[in-house]
């Protein structure tokens, strides 16, 4: 007696399911790799983050106005790839909560400098300190030389990119 078609299905998706997946073309796609990277880290730093009321663009400022102290708006806003409106309502919050203060440019009255305040500063400290902690442990199975050469070549990628084509 034949085997009803449903039945056959049924077989198929048995021994489909105990098969592993062929995951080679996408295994071999540096965004999509990444993208899973990404995606195993950054639960744990908005969550750490969190407690500080901080999203990642925010601790990217932060930590760039800590580095950086008295750089103007337009530089801020092309290292974090953050258009000038975004980057000014970003601004405007961190400036709110007590962390930085923004000034008049003395070498050009059109512009803004930024600084961080003691408290911007303390908040950036631990912030800081939480995502190298956090960091060295989602990448624990990596030697210091694989996560430096890790490091470097995602630089390389987004440092060195071509421009897109249009």
């Amino acid at each position: 007696m034949a085997k009803r078609p449903d039945a056959k299905l049924a077989d198929a998706v048995q021994e489909a399911a105990g098969q592993p997946l062929d995951q080679r073309l996408l295994l071999s796609l540096v965004g999509y790799n990444l993208r899973r990277a990404y995606l195993t880290i950054i639960p744990h730093f908005d969550e750490r983050m969190g407690k500080l009321q901080l999203r990642a663009v925010d601790f990217a400022v932060l930590s760039l106005l800590n580095a950086n102290p008295n750089i103007t708006q337009k530089r801020l806003s092309k290292a974090v790839n953050v258009s000038p409106p975004n980057l000014a309502i970003l601004l405007d919050r961190l400036e709110t909560r007590g962390l930085l203060v923004r000034q008049r440019n003395p070498l050009d009255k059109r512009s803004q400098t930024l600084v961080l305040t003691a408290e911007g500063s303390k908040l950036c400290a631990k912030a800081e300190k939480t995502v190298t902690e956090l960091e060295r442990k989602a990448t624990s199975m990596l030697s210091d030389a694989e996560r430096a050469q890790l490091v470097g070549l995602l630089q390389k990628v987004f440092l060195e990119a071509p421009p897109s084509p249009d």
